[in-house]
């Protein structure tokens, strides 16, 4: 054991002084967000292509709240096969295999005739953005060293949100376009992308951990080198990493047979049916991260932001499509700024911050839009505070609860469970989103517009005390010191995390 601890000081050691962020790495999370870029511009393309869709295709609202939230549906069964087939065929064959699932989706909305074809190419896309969404985090915190995790690990949420600005401006400028050809193309060349990634992620390594846990340790090792700042870093993450599969750390050996089963199984037993306290802490953490990302009602503003600027007045369709790149762009800022945060400020202050901020702004557009609901006159101080409650909400939200939700549940995990465990955490995260698609717009008739959002800023505050009490910080900790940290005997954590042993104790009864 003071070996161990040994190894893992002499990593963070390293990692403090080490040369910073390893290009290498940083590259290979790059190509991997590639998938999510692709996801965020068929989320902010499909924003705009629902008012051009209802129009051509003659639907209702239920057909295009359907059509807004199957995506997400279809999501949930992804990414519960994704954690499986991750450890199947690897993280990176998996990353190819979501990529062909957005091609044949892209083609598909691009081609659409009719309203059933449509929803089939989005339900397709689903299934690729649940492997996505999954995959492309994982993948991340595999490669990246302790120091630079947060950093590398928020890459695929950055991504997203230069795709969702992406789509908002494919929006703006393809509304020109005759209406029959406008949305279809808007959907449809998400397809080039796609097949590039497709070929393009071929390239990159496959993750290490991933390879010890097969037994492949030369590969691994030599790829090791390759992400690490020098070779003793190298040294140190795969000796790590083999302590934490089970093989002897003074093993040389080029391939070994892996000293426990991967199988889906006993994966499934570990995380559900008897897991360790630590385990169940990391579980409850994950589902709780991935509920409220949505349940606070991001989704609300950025698919329906047109139709919650309408509700503020806003009429014309330019005016409406140029709104959304203004929540696109704010979107981008905060996340790029919290990208470089997340690594320097921690993981818990950036996602307090965060909840605060959206409390604070939920309650303002819940002000704004029942009084310009109610009032008999334009009321210009209500449609300011709707604008800027809509814009403070996305700022806060970027800086804080979307890139921490996506890389905390990637890097807390055992190795042997993350993939399944990140998967557990997606399906919610989609399920959520998919419930908050579908019946925002029949919650906002039956409660008001304005009432909807007070709803979403006290769930927020909810989410706020989940937070505080339940997520440890995990800011520079080595990813096979996790389990340690959410042990509940650890003296680091006992004082800031009593709710836990509340919870803790009540599953065990």
């Amino acid at each position: 054991m003071e070996e161990g601890r040994e190894v893992v000081s002499m990593e963070e050691a390293n990692g403090e002084n080490g040369e910073g962020i390893n290009k290498y790495a940083c590259g290979c999370a790059a190509v991997a967000s590639m998938i999510s870029i692709i996801f965020g511009y068929d989320t902010g393309v499909m924003s705009g292509a629902m008012i051009f869709i209802k129009e051509d295709l003659k639907v209702n609202d239920t057909q295009i709240s359907v059509l807004a939230g199957i995506l997400n549906v279809c999501a949930l069964v992804g990414s519960l096969a994704a954690g499986r087939t991750s450890d199947f065929l690897g993280r990176r064959y998996t990353i190819v295999l979501a990529s062909i699932m957005f091609l044949v989706g892209s083609v598909l909305m691009g081609y659409a005739p009719n309203y059933p074809i449509l929803l089939t190419g989005r339900c397709t896309a689903g299934v690729g953005v649940g492997y996505a969404l999954m995959i492309a985090p994982v993948y991340s915190a595999e490669i990246s060293s302790p120091k630079s995790r947060g950093f590398i690990t928020s890459l695929p949420e950055l991504g997203i949100s230069i795709g969702i600005l992406t789509g908002y401006l494919a929006n703006y400028f393809m509304a020109a376009l005759p209406l029959k050809l406008g949305w279809r193309l808007m959907l449809g060349i998400a397809a080039v992308p796609s097949l590039g990634l497709a070929i393009g992620i071929l390239k990159m390594p496959e993750s290490p951990r991933w390879l010890v846990m097969r037994g492949r340790l030369g590969e691994a090792k030599r790829i090791l080198l390759k992400v690490s700042n020098s070779k003793e870093e190298a040294q140190i993450r795969f000796r790590d990493i083999k302590l934490a599969v089970g093989i002897d750390e003074d093993c040389n050996e080029d391939s070994v047979k892996p000293p426990t089963s991967t199988g889906g199984g006993g994966m499934w037993k570990g995380l559900l049916l008897r897991p360790t306290p630590a385990v169940r802490w990391m579980l409850l953490a994950t589902i709780g991260i991935h509920f409220f990302e949505h349940a606070t009602g991001i989704e609300a503003v950025m698919l329906f932001s047109p139709r919650i600027l309408k509700k503020a007045g806003v009429t014309s369709k330019d005016k409406l499509l140029l709104g959304t790149i203004g929540v696109g762009l704010t979107k981008l800022t905060f996340m790029a700024s919290s990208t470089l945060l997340i690594d320097r400020v921690g993981r818990r202050p950036l996602l307090l911050t965060s909840t605060a901020g959206m409390i604070a702004a939920l309650t303002g557009l819940g002000i704004g839009l029942t009084n310009v609901e109610n009032a008999k006159e334009k009321s210009l101080w209500a449609l300011g505070l709707c604008f800027v409650s809509t814009y403070t909400f996305v700022a806060f939200f970027n800086i804080g609860v979307a890139p921490v939700t996506w890389v905390y549940p990637a890097e807390i995990f055992p190795l042997k469970l993350r993939a399944q465990g990140a998967s557990i955490g997606v399906a919610v995260n989609r399920g959520t989103n998919a419930a908050i698609s579908i019946s925002f717009i029949p919650i906002y008739k039956a409660i008001t517009i304005g009432g909807s959002f007070f709803m979403f800023a006290g769930i927020s505050v909810v989410a706020w005390f989940f937070f505080y009490f339940l997520l440890p910080e995990t800011k520079g900790k080595p990813l096979e010191e996790m389990e340690e940290l959410f042990t509940r005997g650890s003296r680091s954590n006992k004082s800031k995390n009593v709710g836990v042993e509340i919870l803790l104790k009540g599953s065990n009864a």
